[in-house]
């Protein structure tokens, strides 16, 4: 935090993701309260907002690569502010339309995609590898945060001034991050090809990098099948609490935050469990801890049972976020300079593609047997992404390496 530069970085960041976060809630209580959709809606609407990772979820780490990273950022953020700003627009002229929602779902998280493999592959030029974990861990502390005050300041927003305004906030946020992060002065070099590579080429350099490590393929994996059940309970959780439950939005919001702690207590205490049991250690443990708590959140109703839920969320939570900062960070060190774009893209593209599928398979189990039983169905799934982690290399492997020398190939390869 002394450093200047890492200090716009995590004032821009701090801005964005509150912002982000009023409109993560805002944006289907759009559809569900001003344009009353339907559960098979609600999560269409949801897959929209990460079908992105399947769109450019590749080239975009190519072309991040290309350029200067902080250029992304900025140009990533004013997009975001100008799309979403179309939302309050359109709902004051009256033309508001959930084809509108679901364009500016997709158009909004094609901009994220660049702005978070750009932010992923920025950081180490910022701080050093060196100073990796305590980078991310103050990043996602950052986002941990956010997560706390932004549902519930949603919540409250959304009940005195209507979501549609509430989105307007978001907008402005962008907008604010964007200008703490053209006061970055370190400037990047970018990186100087011998020949003018094919961007498929490029892309396919990134994906067999990705795929021919063992302890890369082993995470994708996990994260990517953690992320189509998430992605699923989260869409299923919104049609729970406000239409089997009725509750107001500002109790929602409520729920969300508190779960949230869980994030803020990982981010603080991340790097002091990586180094007591080890980085390798830190990944599979958090992701056998919090799958058990997932049994907790179908059983959330009006009363005790629904804190009870969320109490189970700020374990889930928890060992997320220790688990993301461990593996980031990992693989941040890992990857050469000239990859890291592509490294992270390749990454998001594996372990977020499959969200869109999520979120659209949550949307229609609740049509067909009903929230609280699909919530069900996806709690006893959490143990699949356990799996991965516990037959890796993983397993008994206390620190991992940060570079990939040939021997390290070899071995993680299996041979």
């Amino acid at each position: 935090m002394r450093q200047g530069d890492f200090r716009r970085l995590f004032l821009a960041d701090t801005v964005s993701q509150v912002g982000s976060q009023v409109s993560l809630l805002a944006l289907p209580l759009v559809a569900v309260s001003t344009l009353d959709a339907s559960g098979a809606e609600v999560g269409f609407l949801s897959a929209c907002g990460t079908l992105a990772f399947l769109v450019v979820g590749l080239p975009a780490g190519a072309w991040v690569d290309r350029t200067r990273r902080r250029s992304v950022l900025i140009v990533a953020d004013i997009g975001r502010a100008l799309v979403l700003g179309s939302i309050p627009v359109a709902w004051k002229l009256g033309v508001l339309t959930m084809a509108q929602l679901y364009l500016v779902a997709l158009l909004a998280g094609i901009l994220t995609v660049f702005f978070d493999v750009a932010y992923q592959s920025y950081l180490p030029h910022l701080v050093g590898r060196e100073h990796l974990t305590e980078g991310n861990a103050k990043l996602e502390g950052v986002r941990a945060v956010s997560q706390i005050g932004g549902p519930t300041l949603a919540g409250l927003l959304i009940q005195v001034f209507t979501a549609p305004i509430t989105i307007a906030v978001d907008s402005v946020s962008f907008l604010g991050s964007a200008l703490f992060l053209r006061r970055i002065r370190k400037r990047e070099r970018i990186q100087r090809r011998e020949t003018k590579a094919h961007l498929g080429s490029e892309v396919r350099e990134g994906l067999g990098f990705v795929l021919g490590h063992r302890l890369l393929r082993d995470l994708a994996l996990s994260i990517a099948s953690y992320n189509l059940l998430a992605a699923a309970r989260a869409t299923l959780l919104i049609l729970l609490l406000a239409q089997v439950l009725r509750l107001p939005a500002g109790v929602i919001g409520v729920f969300f935050s508190i779960a949230s702690v869980g994030s803020l207590i990982g981010a603080l205490t991340a790097r002091r469990i990586a180094e007591l049991i080890g980085q390798g250690r830190a990944i599979w443990v958090t992701a056998a801890v919090a799958a058990p708590f997932q049994l907790l959140i179908p059983m959330a109703e009006r009363g005790w049972l629904l804190w009870l839920a969320a109490a189970a969320n700020i374990v889930i939570w928890l060992c997320v976020s220790v688990f993301n900062i461990t593996q980031l960070s990992f693989r941040q060190q890992l990857a050469p300079e000239r990859l890291l774009g592509r490294t992270n893209a390749t990454m998001r593209f594996l372990v977020w593609g499959v969200s869109p599928l999520g979120a659209s398979l949550g949307g229609v189990l609740a049509q067909l047997i009903g929230a609280r039983s699909a919530l069900w169905l996806i709690a006893f799934g959490g143990v699949i992404p356990v799996l991965p982690l516990i037959l890796s290399p993983l397993r008994s492997m206390r620190e991992l390496p940060d570079s990939m020398r040939p021997t390290d190939t070899a071995v993680l390869r299996g041979r």
